[in-house]
């Protein structure tokens, strides 16, 4: 870390509680774990639609489809802060594919970072163009995934330099042991698996309920939950049919003894509660795009066995006999995994020992202190780069000098 006793303003562009959806969590826990590191004052810009604020870390309000906010905020920003982190995801800016975000970037004075959270293999052209335009505006782009890094290249077009490869960060909270848990939860001598977040069709939990079902005359004492409300989103545009269609699958396979569904949002302590007690954790998803998913990263924090399809952030997460891979859309791929896993304790330890080895990397700590060092050397070079420039712009000789001399662009070009 550079050792300074400069304080340095960071500011995170993003969604953040109590709006409930994954990219709020992931700002709030990685602000809040900046916060702890001495010279840096993270702060939080938070995109809203409806949502109200009391949390002292929101310093500012991005009106999600109000153009106009958008140029407001750049102003607010160039004057309050000295690092702007936007957390890009599509949906979370307004204008065809977040292209608002756009109309912010191109007026920002400061330098700013642009975290990907969703980076996609075969994107429309107009979601192409925004985040290709973003990340030419940008000092640097951040991925959680090091596979998308040459996606982030070739596909969009992103200098190589500029791109840098931090992980999804993970609690690192200390919790009873499995078996205590198991029982405080009415689940001694049962096998457990779980999936979390908020639930939309995109998490295929069909299949996993049509897999258990499979593995159940086997072993009866199979328990799968399913955590998580129904994405707000989801819910607006369909109701809970989703949700019913999951429990009208499970009665109709007769295993909705072996289902639970826990119908809320999960605080952090009982998502790592939940994840804890559990002996394998899964992901069904549909789309091989999926280029990050917080829940199987938070899953490889706590050590579980992880039984997923091979989407890109499973793929690379899972490698080197972390985890298991089934097929997309096919229970009876995953039902396979499940048993693989259930009749090989000594394979399940070693797996679990793999994955917990890597997620003890990925605390948020470690991650925050990823961050802060990046952006410290951001400002920094910023700092000294416009000093520089000073220097060379004054010339002490000629008292009166073309008032163009002292200005510069963001790069230290001179123009006028």
């Amino acid at each position: 870390m550079i050792a300074t006793n400069k304080i340095r303003n960071i500011a995170f562009l993003s969604t953040y509680p109590p709006r409930e959806c994954g990219l709020a969590t992931f700002t709030e826990d990685l602000v809040n774990e900046i916060d702890k590191i001495p010279f840096i004052q993270p702060s939080v810009i938070a995109v809203v639609d409806k949502e109200g604020y009391t949390n002292s870390q929101v310093k500012r309000k991005l009106s999600q489809h109000d153009r106009t906010s958008y140029l407001l905020t750049a102003l607010w920003a160039n004057d309050n802060v000295d690092l702007l982190v936007i957390e890009h995801e599509y949906g979370i800016f307004g204008g065809e594919c977040g292209e608002y975000i756009l109309d912010l970037a191109k007026r920002l004075k400061i330098p700013f970072i642009v975290t990907t959270h969703t980076v996609l293999l075969e994107p429309s052209p107009k979601q192409q163009a925004v985040l290709r335009e973003l990340g030419r505006l940008s000092t640097k782009v951040v991925t959680m995934a090091e596979s998308s890094i040459p996606i982030l290249a070739g596909t969009y077009g992103i200098e190589l330099e500029k791109l840098i490869f931090i992980p999804h960060g993970v609690p690192n909270m200390q919790v009873e042991s499995r078996e205590k848990l198991k029982i405080n939860h009415g689940l001694q001598n049962k096998q457990v698996i779980s999936s979390f977040g908020l639930i939309s069709p995109a998490k295929g939990l069909e299949y996993g309920i049509e897999a258990v079902a499979k593995v159940v005359p086997d072993y009866e004492n199979l328990m799968y939950l399913i955590l998580g409300k129904t994405h707000p989103c989801v819910k607006e545009s369909m109701g809970e049919k989703y949700r019913q269609s999951l429990m009208d699958l499970a009665q109709s396979l007769g295993v909705q003894d072996n289902i639970w569904f826990i119908d809320k949002y999960l605080t952090k302590e009982e998502v790592i509660t939940h994840l804890h007690m559990s002996d394998m954790y899964l992901t069904p998803y549909l789309s091989k795009e999926q280029a990050v998913s917080g829940t199987l990263a938070y899953a490889m924090g706590c050590g579980r066995v992880i039984v997923s399809t091979p989407y890109r952030y499973a793929e690379e997460m899972l490698g080197g006999g972390r985890g298991m891979l089934g097929k997309f859309r096919d229970s009876d791929s995953i039902a396979s995994c499940i048993r693989s896993v259930l009749a090989n304790p000594v394979r399940k330890k070693e797996m679990e020992m793999k994955t917990l080895a890597v997620g003890r990397t990925m605390t948020w700590a470690n991650v925050a202190a990823q961050y802060a060092e990046l952006g410290m050397q951001i400002i920094d070079d910023r700092g000294n780069r416009t000093k520089n420039d000073t220097r060379r712009l004054v010339r002490p000789s000629i008292p009166n000098s073309h008032p163009h001399l002292a200005i510069v662009s963001r790069n230290g070009v001179k123009v006028g």
